[in-house]
This record gives C-alpha cells, sequence and structure tokens, in this order.
C-alpha cells in the first residue's frame, strides 16, 4: 500500500499570483459609470457599486471615495448561463447581458429602498468572455478577499433575489432589514436580526474606514 503523503496532492503555481493581481490592476483602471451604465453593453464578468454619499450612515465613503473610487460597497459577479455546470465555453461574439442586467437589478434594488438614493451610487466592471470567463469566481473572490466590502461581509442579503412562494417562511436579510423597500422582502416571516444592532454593526463598520484603507 503506498504511504499516504499530503504534499503529492497540493497543487502549486507560480504564476497564479501574477495573474489574479494582474485583472485586479486591470479591473482598478477600467472607467466608473453610474447605475445604469450609459449604454447597454454584453457580456459577463466582475463589478462593483461605491457609495458617495454626503450623508447618512454611509457619508464615511464620500471621505474615502473622494478623489477616487477606492473602496466598494458590493462586488459581484455575472456568469454565462450553464457556468456552473461547466457545460461549454461560451464563444466571445455571443450576446449575453447577464453583466449590463445584474448592475441593472442592484440599481432597482437601492432605488426601492427607502433610505438610499441611487445618483450617490456608481460601478466599474470587468468583462471575462471566452476561456477568460472561468477567471470570474476567483477574482471575486480576491476582490472581496482585498477591500471586505461592508454588503458582502457584514450586511448580507443585497444580491438576493425573490425566493418565491413557498419560502417566504425565510428570515429577511440583513441589507432588507437596514434598507426596507423591495416588495418581495416584506413577505418573507422568518426571524431576523434587529435594524438597531445592525446599523449599529454598520455605524462601527464605517468609524474604522479610513484612506488607508482603499
Amino acid at each position: 500500500m503506498t504511504i499516504f503523503d499530503r504534499s503529492k496532492h497540493v497543487y502549486v503555481s507560480p504564476d497564479f499570483d501574477e495573474v489574479v493581481k494582474d485583472t485586479i490592476r486591470f479591473f482598478n483602471g477600467t472607467p466608473v459609470h453610474p447605475i445604469p451604465a450609459p449604454k447597454r453593453f454584453h457580456g459577463t464578468g466582475i463589478y462593483a457599486l461605491y457609495c458617495i454619499a454626503k450623508s447618512g450612515i454611509y457619508s464615511r465613503f464620500n471621505l474615502v471615495n473622494r478623489t477616487a473610487f477606492h473602496m466598494p460597497i458590493y462586488v459581484g459577479k455575472a456568469v454565462p448561463k450553464g457556468w456552473r455546470q461547466a457545460r461549454q465555453l461560451i464563444p466571445v461574439n455571443t450576446q449575453s447581458y447577464e453583466l449590463n442586467n445584474r448592475i441593472n437589478q442592484h440599481g432597482r434594488s437601492i432605488d426601492l429602498a427607502e433610505n438610499l438614493d441611487r445618483s450617490d451610487f456608481f460601478c466599474r466592471f470587468m468583462i471575462l468572455e471566452g476561456k477568460e470567463s472561468d477567471l470570474i469566481g476567483t477574482v471575486e473572490a480576491a476582490l472581496i478577499r482585498k477591500y471586505q466590502p461592508i454588503w458582502n461581509t457584514l450586511i448580507d442579503g443585497f444580491g438576493n433575489h425573490d425566493p418565491g412562494k413557498g419560502r417566504y417562511a425565510q428570515a429577511k436579510s440583513d441589507w432588507d432589514v437596514c434598507h426596507p423597500g423591495r416588495p418581495w422582502a416584506i413577505k418573507c416571516q422568518g426571524i431576523h436580526g434587529t435594524k438597531e444592532e445592525l446599523l449599529q454593526s454598520i455605524e462601527n463598520f464605517m468609524a474604522r474606514l479610513s484612506v488607508e484603507d482603499a
């Protein structure tokens, strides 16, 4: 019987870190747009939302993002259809609009929130298609690790969809508790955290935020 040696099962690539760093450098150099973007575009990939509110609980983002968009409030991905099943490579010339549509969905969520203003939010995005689309999940995770966006790491649920009939026994997400307005979230009847506690956690997060974090 072969003696187990864990090291023989561990894959290490000296090029992996540099590939991820290169994609993040490219991502951070992409133009920033209001939500929705001025022109409908096709493609899949990675996106980030940025807040520049001058008042309210997120107003410290205005200081951090005042001269440039350094600190995202949320990072997400839009993947090709069938991506999770890895059924096929999506051709570069395929005109699908997952990334565009996902950003627009977020704009509608912000519009519906009683205490948010879409004019305070901007987005940047990176289109990954063809073989580069295999990087989508990796780059999203790397950006979240790097920036720890509050709507990814502390206030969960911004990217949620209507769970549908028969699933409203689940709890309302933290994001919907803090930013009420999405009509389907009102139907969720499960026990959730209190708004006071969640807002306090946001205040604590924002108090620690500084330009040096960006």
